[in-house]
């Protein structure tokens, strides 16, 4: 199968961490760590941030869920950033660990917006956050014809639609209740490369 459309050219190397903030009381406080790690998109959709005007549309997702993992509830190696709708719809389904599966080897998405598993891996990840559903596949078909004709006749566009938010969270400045396990991350989050002059000004892949 052919590779995916921009924007939804799913990763092809499991996700690996570049913050480990812990000692929070509560999971919504890791948010802006989970908004640069996961690059401002929905794990699950790839739904961006500079698509919706209301951040109320983002969620901070339990990969387990706290009801089966009461103890893994403020772990920020159980948490990832997802839309509100990938969010409710996996609910208390089990989903792949995007750190531990790469989800562009599981599934593939075409022109049309129609998202296909390569394995069963893929069928899982498909099935718990419910992303075959028509409107979704309406909505990325649009999408992909909308961007390829901004890529072609209004770059300026296409650049907003791909790039990063804003408001940037300035990491180097937060510091964990109970510390960072990665405290280099923060050095080489997108705000800090956004004052370095170094921040791309699209993001296409992973």
């Amino acid at each position: 199968m052919k590779s995916s459309p921009v924007p939804y050219c799913y990763p092809v190397q499991p996700h690996v961490r570049k913050h480990g903030p812990f000692g929070y009381k509560h999971w919504d406080d890791y948010r802006e760590w989970l908004r640069d790690d996961f690059e401002f998109r929905c794990v699950y959709c790839l739904r961006r941030e500079v698509w919706d005007r209301k951040r109320a549309l983002w969620a901070v997702e339990h990969l387990i869920p706290r009801a089966t993992a009461p103890h893994r509830a403020l772990d920020y190696t159980n948490l990832v950033y997802a839309c509100v709708l990938c969010n409710s719809a996996k609910s208390a389904q089990l989903v792949p660990d995007p750190c531990q599966y790469a989800y562009g080897k599981l599934v593939s998405v075409t022109e049309d917006g129609r998202i296909h598993a390569l394995n069963a891996e893929g069928q899982r990840l498909i099935r718990s956050a419910a992303l075959d559903e028509e409107d979704l596949v309406r909505f990325r078909e649009e999408r992909i014809a909308l961007l390829r004709n901004y890529k072609k006749h209004e770059p300026e566009r296409y650049r907003a639609a791909m790039g990063f938010p804003e408001d940037l969270p300035d990491l180097e400045g937060k510091k964990p209740p109970g510390g960072n396990t990665k405290s280099d991350g923060a050095k080489n989050c997108r705000h800090r490369q956004r004052l370095n002059g170094t921040l791309p000004l699209i993001l296409e892949l992973a």
